[in-house]
């Protein structure tokens, strides 16, 4: 399993440094099932506030467990207050783009660099930051997850975005979602989630209000249609 051995923290205790060695979730060994770049969508089942209505961006699954990221739930934390937070300031102007930079769906709706909401990216390690992005080049700390998707856990992905030489596209999240060996498969089985192999325009083309329904589309399913007795796709 990749190593994620550094993480920024967004809430600075004056302790350790924000790219010390942080704790990964540890995913403890299951099936061959592996759902790596694949969404997880939840089911009417799902009620709880974590997971209800969610839609989870898988970046690790193997025997061990699984680790993941919710992609359409925003914290009421903005980029520059979080950047404020981790000593780095946002020199790049609303609109520009440098080097194709930040082209994503809030360039295109109009919303600043500055301005967009910082995820809610699970209910693990929600201090620490994790950060999706298209696959550029490889940081301190980063796992490729597909040829075009990576997730980096260390500050220096953020010292780019900031300058502005950054991933062309980002997505900023505080906490990710873990499960255990055999844990997610068993969800899967009692109809917990419906499972679809992952859209990068989902994550960061669509306004975050779009992506259930966005995701739910690619089974052809019409989210009316869904009941919490619905099997899986």
């Amino acid at each position: 399993m990749a190593k994620l051995d550094k993480s920024f923290s967004a809430f600075p205790q004056g302790d350790p440094p924000l790219d010390q060695a942080a704790s990964r979730p540890q995913i403890p060994a299951s099936t061959g099932l592996d759902l790596t770049n694949h969404f997880l969508i939840a089911m009417p089942s799902t009620q709880d506030y974590v997971f209800g209505g969610s839609v989870v961006y898988l970046c690790e699954h193997n025997a061990n467990g699984a680790l993941g990221l919710v992609i359409n739930k925003a914290t009421d934390i903005t980029m520059d207050k979080l950047f404020e937070r981790i000593d780095l300031t946002l020199e790049i102007a609303p609109d520009h783009t440098h080097a194709g930079a930040y082209s994503d769906s809030h360039a295109k709706f109009g919303d600043s660099m500055s301005t967009r909401p910082v995820m809610f990216g699970g209910p693990v390690q929600i201090e620490r930051g994790f950060v999706l992005h298209s696959l550029q080049k490889l940081y301190s700390s980063t796992l490729k997850v597909s040829d075009s998707i990576a997730m980096t856990t260390s500050k220096d992905v953020l010292e780019e975005v900031a300058d502005g030489s950054g991933p062309h596209q980002v997505l900023v999240s505080l906490g990710c979602a873990g499960w255990d060996a055999g844990q997610l498969e068993d969800e899967i089985a009692r109809n917990g989630w419906l499972t679809v192999a992952a859209d990068p325009a989902i994550i960061f083309d669509l306004p975050i209000a779009d992506r259930f329904q966005a995701a739910l589309k690619l089974l052809g399913i019409d989210p009316c249609m869904l009941t919490g007795e619905f099997g899986r796709a």
